[in-house]
């Protein structure tokens, strides 16, 4: 797909860090730093407002999609770990030692990390990728699927709580669902599939329940948009409009769609696998991407306001 629109061009993008080892997960602190993963060295960190880097915590494994809870705490998506082929960005297959995906739960004062939940029903999460806090301080959370050498798990959407109370599976059959956020209301979960390119919506029916559409698919949600050619989708974020802002790979670009479907821009940026965004700054208006390819953390000003997210730390 041809970009429609520019809203902010490569050269208008920032560095805020860079020789990091495949970023993600990017959170915007209320003190102006910005919290993000490193999937590949398997820990959190933070660049200060200064560009000061510092070490979080080391998580182990593949840390993913990241957010602040009700606590305070950061929560973060694990996939359990990936092998690389050197030179290769993405990932070959799973790690060595890799026996399931996590949700863990990171002190931001200490930096202690433990696991939350590592499995539902007595089985393990495969890859658990991306997170959003509802309201209500429980969370969603799309759970891609291993992918290994000959075959790949099916992804799923579970819900659970901040607490480590009680986890369940919403909806299953998913393609390699990736990013994960909330419409500014609270009633549709919006989930991405990487390699389909899709934009799917679920209606939220309850607290940590969702409703079917009836619809082919056999996970039951709503088609939003999906995109032509070879694209991918990863992360996203939603702005104070509604409208859904999804990091696109291989055409290296923000998609910017609205809730009704239409594709409204394509935001480039210098990297192929850009793999998420955050808005941050004092009126939200600053858009931190995470730019795997590269290595690097970047902000580009915003022409919309972001969503404020439920908690925040």
């Amino acid at each position: 797909m041809k970009p429609l629109a520019h809203a902010g061009r490569n050269e208008d993008l920032k560095v805020v860090a860079e020789g990091l080892l495949f970023p993600e997960g990017p959170v915007a602190l209320r003190d102006g730093s910005v919290l993000f993963v490193e999937i590949r060295a398997g820990r959190v960190r933070r660049v200060a407002p200064d560009g000061t880097l510092s070490l979080v915590a080391d998580c182990g494994g593949g840390p993913n999609g990241a957010a602040v809870g009700p606590d305070g705490a950061l929560y973060v998506c694990n996939n359990g770990g990936s092998s690389y082929v050197p030179g290769q960005v993405l990932s070959s297959g799973p790690a060595r030692d890799y026996t399931g995906g996590s949700i863990q739960r990171i002190d931001l004062a200490t930096g202690d990390c433990r696991v939350l939940y590592d499995s539902w029903n007595g089985r393990r999460l495969s890859a658990p990728n991306d997170l959003v806090f509802d309201r209500q301080g429980g969370f969603y959370f799309t759970d891609m699927g291993k992918k290994h050498p000959t075959h790949r798990d099916h992804g799923a959407l579970f819900y659970a709580q901040a607490d480590g109370s009680g986890i369940r599976q919403l909806a299953y059959h998913l393609q390699q669902p990736n990013g994960i956020a909330l419409s500014p209301d609270g009633k549709t979960v919006y989930v991405a599939e990487t390699d389909t390119a899709r934009l799917w919506a679920f209606e939220v029916t309850g607290a940590g329940a969702v409703g079917t559409h009836g619809t082919p698919p056999p996970h039951g949600g709503r088609l939003v948009c999906g995109l032509p050619g070879y694209q991918g989708f990863d992360s996203m974020a939603v702005d104070s409009l509604g409208n859904i802002c999804v990091a696109t790979l291989t055409t290296g670009c923000i998609t910017v769609i609205a809730p009704e479907g239409q594709v409204l821009r394509q935001v480039g940026v210098p990297d192929a696998h850009v793999t998420n965004i955050c808005f941050g700054g004092p009126d939200l208006r600053t858009a931190y991407v995470t730019l795997a390819g590269t290595g690097k953390l970047g902000a580009i000003q915003w022409p919309e306001q972001g969503l404020p997210l439920n908690f925040s730390a």
